[in-house]
This record gives structure tokens, C-alpha cells and sequence, in this order.
């Protein structure tokens, strides 16, 4: 290790540099070392703890890949990685549960969606089942319907343990994991990529971007040619107090609407026995933040400047407003709630964790619907990982890694 003129210590040992100490790049790293254990591995997160963003944001479900269209790597990746995911828990005794997922339709008009998500979930290899009124009574006492499936695979977890379990095992592997280590400098070429934070600059064979809500900027600041731009969105959730938390027994889920690409509020029973309620989805100010008022003056000029954004915005404007005003509106909030339990009330329910969604979104304004991973010379880069991604976080490692490690093999050191 030498030090250069400017003060940044220079290191050339490192096979791999992961960036992104979240979910999906914890299990990549931990799936490279599996698969090739003298593989010199540094992970960096410029955060001081693992799982600060969308890992440690999200309702903590384990999707069984019901809505993902058949072939994608959406459904892929999720089938396979809600068993990997409950396998992994089961070996290292992380608490998670096997509950089953509810969805429901509320009114005739929502019968023809909910008749093609029980065909696409057939057609994903699903056991789905068909209720009625008093099946969906039977399931849940106090949610009200006149249709539902019933998904027995989907489950539970809280992901911020199962990051901290993987943050043991690739340490454990010989991994070197980096804290409060933020990028600053990609270069990537031919014959290697040199990543530098403030105090290090490390030369890799390889690098491989898993940085969620920054991933575009940092694929670009390597100049990789990115077909998309994250767009934040800000998910707002709620929770029931502790004394009506038996409203709901598991999970539950209204129709989607096809022609809006989020799922809708719904009520999620979490690991630790609350009950979340969300999230809505309202443009993000911040690509981190959590407070309702915060504002980047960078993230809004680079959304207002960006074609896609406008094309998005004219395309789901309706959405987008009702969207805020349920945001704004705790009323509203609850309306959308009590379509599925009429027996909600406002005080049942106080304000609760806020996250962010990583959106991908195309120059024309259509969101990108699939994970998008895009390879360079000498970069991997995950650009688009929202939900499923933390589901199907290790079979989104494994196919990093079985790409990583042929590289290295094809172009030894």
C-alpha cells in the first residue's frame, strides 16, 4: 500500500470491489466467495451500517412471484429466491414465517385483473387458490371481498438480519467490508477499473455496482451507457396500534391496477408481530429522503431535467395526484385501508417508517419492469433492483457471481 501526492493511499490487491453494502450486494459478495474462494473481495458502503436504504426500508415480505411476468428475471429470480431465502433463514436461525399472502377484490370491476394475476400466477408454478366471500372470511375475519387468491408461499422476514448475517459470512470467507467508505472516483477500462473513496483507491480486476438508489450515477461515473435513470419514490407507510393488530392475521393485498406500476396499499403483518399499512408512492425529493420536507437541490434538478421523468409524469399524472393526496390526506389513507377492512378507523392507525424505491425509469417514460443489469469491460452494474430484489437478493448474487467468476477465469491476473 503507497500513498499518492493528494493523500489517498493506493491499493492494487483486490480481485472484485462490490459497491453497495445493501442486500443484493452483501449476497453477491457472499456468492462470489462461495463459488471462488481465493478470490480477493473489498466491499465498500458508505453508510456506517449495512441495510440503510431500501433493505431496511421495505415491508419485509418474501414474494412468491405472483405478479412477475412468466420468464422474466422478476419471476425467475423470485421463485428461486423465495426458497433460497427461507432456506437461508432456516440454517441460521433467522425468524422468519411461511404466512400466505391474501388478495382481494373488493368490487366487480376488479374481477378481470384478478382473474389474469391467478393465471400468472399459475403460469409462474404457483399453488394459488380461488376464494369466495366466506373463504376470504375464513382467512382473514375482518377483511371484506368478493374475491380472492390465496398464495401459501409468501412469507416474512426482517432483510436488515439477514444483511447482518451475510456481513458476518463474507467477512468470515475472507471478504474485506468496508463501513462509511463512500465512492467518490470509478475508472473503468480494458485492463481493470480503479474505484476510490476519500482515503483509498483500489484497483480491481473487476467491479461490480450494487448501489440501489445511487446505482445509475455510479455506473455513469464509471461511463457506462445506462438505457435508464433512477427516479425516487417516496413510500409512506403506516402502522395499526398495538390494540387492533388483530385486524389482520397475515398479509393483505387489494388488485393491482394494471395500468399503475405499484401494488397498492396493503397490510402486512411484520416479523415482530406489528402491522404495517402502505406504502403510498409519491415522488421522492431525495433519492435518501425520509423526512417528509427533505429536498435535494441535485436529485430534483437532475429528476425536472430528465425527458423520461416529463413522459412518466403525462402518462400516470391521475395516479400520481391521488397518490398525494393520500400523502397528504391521513383520510384518504385510511379510505384506501378500509376497502379492505371497513372496520378501520383513523385512530387505529399512527405514522410509520418511510422508504424509497429505486425506479428505473426509460427515456420514453415507461418504468423498467425488469431487473437490468449492465456489463462493461471490467463493471457489472445492477441498475435496476427494486422490489422483488430483496426476495430474490442470493439468485441475483449467484448469477452476478457465475459472471464475475468466469471473467476472472477468461482473463487471469
Amino acid at each position: 500500500m503507497s500513498e499518492d501526492a493528494a493523500g489517498v493511499r493506493a491499493r492494487h490487491d483486490a480481485d472484485v470491489v462490490v459497491v453497495g453494502g445493501g442486500i443484493v450486494g452483501l449476497a453477491t459478495a457472499a456468492a462470489i466467495l462461495e463459488r471462488a474462494p481465493s478470490t480477493s473481495l473489498v466491499l465498500l458502503e458508505k453508510e456506517p451500517g449495512w441495510a440503510r436504504h431500501q433493505t431496511g426500508r421495505n415491508s419485509g415480505v418474501i414474494h412468491s412471484g405472483l405478479y412477475y411476468e412468466p420468464g422474466s428475471l422478476k419471476a425467475t429470480y423470485c421463485i428461486a429466491g423465495n426458497r433460497s431465502m427461507v432456506e437461508f433463514c432456516r440454517a441460521n436461525g433467522i425468524a422468519h414465517a411461511t404466512c400466505g399472502k391474501l388478495v382481494v377484490a373488493t368490487d366487480r370491476t376488479e374481477l378481470a385483473a384478478l382473474d389474469r394475476l391467478e393465471e400468472r400466477g399459475r403460469a409462474n408454478g404457483l399453488a394459488v387458490e380461488r376464494l369466495g366471500p366466506a373463504g376470504i372470511r375464513d382467512r382473514e375475519p375482518h377483511v371484506a371481498g368478493i374475491a380472492g387468491l390465496w398464495v401459501p408461499s409468501t412469507g416474512i422476514v426482517d432483510y436488515r438480519e439477514v444483511s447482518e448475517c451475510l456481513a458476518g459470512q463474507v467477512a468470515a470467507a475472507g471478504g474485506e467490508l468496508l463501513l462509511g467508505a463512500e465512492l467518490t472516483g470509478l475508472e473503468v477500462s480494458g485492463r481493470g477499473s480503479v474505484a476510490s473513496t476519500r482515503r483509498e483507491r483500489f484497483e480491481a480486476r473487476l467491479v461490480v455496482n450494487c448501489a440501489g438508489l445511487n446505482s445509475d450515477r455510479v455506473a455513469r461515473m464509471g461511463g457506462a451507457s445506462v438505457p435508464a435513470r433512477i427516479v425516487p419514490f417516496r413510500g409512506e407507510y403506516y402502522e395499526l396500534v398495538a390494540g387492533r393488530r388483530d385486524l389482520v392475521k397475515g398479509l393483505v393485498y387489494p388488485v393491482p391496477d394494471p395500468a399503475f406500476p405499484f401494488l397498492g396499499v396493503h397490510l402486512t403483518r411484520m416479523i415482530d408481530g406489528s402491522v404495517h399499512a402502505g406504502p403510498n408512492a409519491v415522488l421522492g425529493l431525495a433519492r435518501e429522503g425520509y423526512r417528509r420536507r427533505q429536498v435535494s437541490g441535485r436529485d430534483v434538478a437532475e429528476i425536472l431535467g430528465y425527458r423520461g421523468f416529463w413522459r412518466l409524469a403525462a402518462r400516470y399524472w391521475r395516479d400520481g395526484a391521488a397518490e398525494v393526496n393520500r400523502s397528504l390526506r391521513t383520510s384518504a389513507f385510511v379510505r384506501s385501508l378500509q376497502r379492505l377492512v371497513p372496520e378501520l378507523v383513523a385512530d387505529d392507525i399512527v405514522r410509520s417508517e418511510t422508504g424509497i424505491r429505486a425506479q428505473a425509469v426509460a427515456p420514453d417514460g415507461r418504468l423498467v419492469d425488469d431487473f437490468l443489469i449492465v456489463e462493461e469491460p471490467s463493471a457489472l452494474h445492477v441498475c435496476n433492483a427494486p422490489s422483488p430484489a430483496a426476495t430474490a437478493s442470493f439468485e441475483i448474487g449467484r448469477a452476478i457471481a457465475h459472471r464475475v467468476v468466469g471473467r476472472l477465469t477468461d482473463r487471469p491476473g
